[in-house]
C-alpha cells in the first residue's frame, strides 16, 4: 500500500474569530504554507485565511 503525499490542514481566519476550513494539500508540490482569501461568516466578509496544522 502506497503512502499518500496529501496531508490534512486547517485554514484559520486571521481576523481572530476562530472560524476555520479544513482541506488537504500535496506536501511535495506545495511545501510552503498556504494563504487564501475566503468568506468568514462571523464577520460577514472575505478575509485572509492561513494554514495551520490539525
Amino acid at each position: 500500500m502506497a503512502k499518500s503525499n496529501r496531508i490534512k490542514i486547517r485554514l484559520e481566519s486571521e481576523e481572530g474569530t476562530g472560524f476555520f476550513y479544513t482541506t488537504s494539500k500535496n506536501k511535495k508540490t506545495t511545501p510552503t504554507r498556504l494563504r487564501f482569501k475566503k468568506y468568514d461568516p462571523k464577520v460577514k466578509k472575505h478575509v485572509w485565511f492561513k494554514e495551520t496544522k490539525i
